[in-house]
């Protein structure tokens, strides 16, 4: 009886590792592949998965979205979880039902991989490997990360940050990449400039540099100072000279309640905040950004679904409208 507990065992984990292989194979995006520019528009918001990971592919739908991002666990408590092979199918079963072509976890606001503190980080750690094998086995393309706050050194919160990294994505190989998400800049947090992501990212061992990119939230960056109101030509032109084009891999399209340089996380509404309708409008219509998926996360109001709606068909305006 044991024996055939320990091979149905083996035979589960097997089967999850084929359907998030299966999955990933069944769409036409893969995050190591070139993005055909000439592919349909790549925009969604992150969505509830509320009830089940199962059930967010249907609110991508209903919002017309061609990109999702989700949550694969509750983003503010450490209790972890696996997916198992029905919700696994499930989710797969609803995401052919809708357009959705880009697909991204955000992992837990409380994992910190760049913390000094030694229990704190082998949790963050544990927390963050969990992560990335919920991504596996839905055949999510990206895990979004925040880069953590250093608390001690900012060079040893960097080196510590891209050591667990390694460790991780050595702990759980597979084709899921992880991005580290550009941050407003407050406090001790790590990855508000372009020269310290490229510094993380360039000290990550090289056998799993690969998976590693970025994705920039014009919210953040715009807080952290980059004036993509003002000079967004030179923002791209320090990016692309910093980090390299290519490793931009996804974009939040969010508005900042806060102005330029606040270096305070405030999302607001696309157009109506201090970034405005211009750099949305030169976003969507950048044809260095055409085949980057992009992602809202701004405010849901008192009707997530409606609001959604309402925000990406304003983004895909400014591309209907371009001369």
């Amino acid at each position: 009886m044991a024996a055939r507990k320990k091979v149905r065992g083996k035979r589960d984990r097997r089967d999850r590792r084929d359907h998030g292989e299966r999955l990933r194979h069944s769409r036409p995006l893969d995050p190591f592949d070139p993005v055909d520019p000439f592919e349909p528009l790549l925009l969604g918001a992150h969505v509830s998965t509320a009830g089940g990971t199962p059930n967010a592919p249907a609110r991508a739908k209903a919002i017309g979205a061609t990109a999702m991002q989700m949550f694969s666990k509750m983003a503010n408590r450490w209790a972890e979880r696996l997916c198992e092979d029905e919700e696994c199918r499930a989710f797969s079963a609803a995401l052919t039902t809708t357009e959705v072509r880009a697909t991204a976890a955000h992992d837990s606001y409380l994992i910190n991989l760049a913390s000094p503190d030694p229990v704190l980080r082998a949790r963050s750690l544990a927390s963050f490997e969990a992560e990335l094998r919920r991504c596996e086995a839905l055949g999510m393309q990206y895990l979004v990360s925040h880069p953590g706050n250093f608390m001690d050194d900012r060079a040893s919160g960097i080196a510590r940050n891209a050591e667990a990294l390694g460790i991780a994505l050595e702990r759980v190989p597979g084709r899921v990449v992880v991005l580290m998400e550009m941050t407003a800049g407050s406090g001790t947090a790590i990855g508000s400039t372009f020269e310290e992501m490229a510094t993380l990212i360039d000290a990550v061992p090289p056998p799993h540099r690969e998976r590693v990119a970025v994705c920039v939230d014009t919210a953040h960056i715009f807080a952290a100072g980059y004036d993509l109101a003002g000079d967004y030509d030179g923002v791209w032109s320090r990016f692309g000279d910093t980090l390299g084009m290519h490793r931009l891999r996804l974009v939040h399209l969010n508005d900042s309640k806060t102005p330029l340089g606040s270096r305070r996380d405030r999302h607001e509404l696309i157009a109506e905040g201090a970034l405005g309708e211009r750099p949305f409008r030169r976003i969507m219509t950048d044809e260095r950004l055409v085949a980057i998926p992009k992602v809202i996360e701004t405010p849901k109001l008192d009707d997530a679904e409606t609001t959604d709606r309402r925000m990406l068909e304003r983004l895909r305006g400014y591309v209907r409208s371009a001369p």
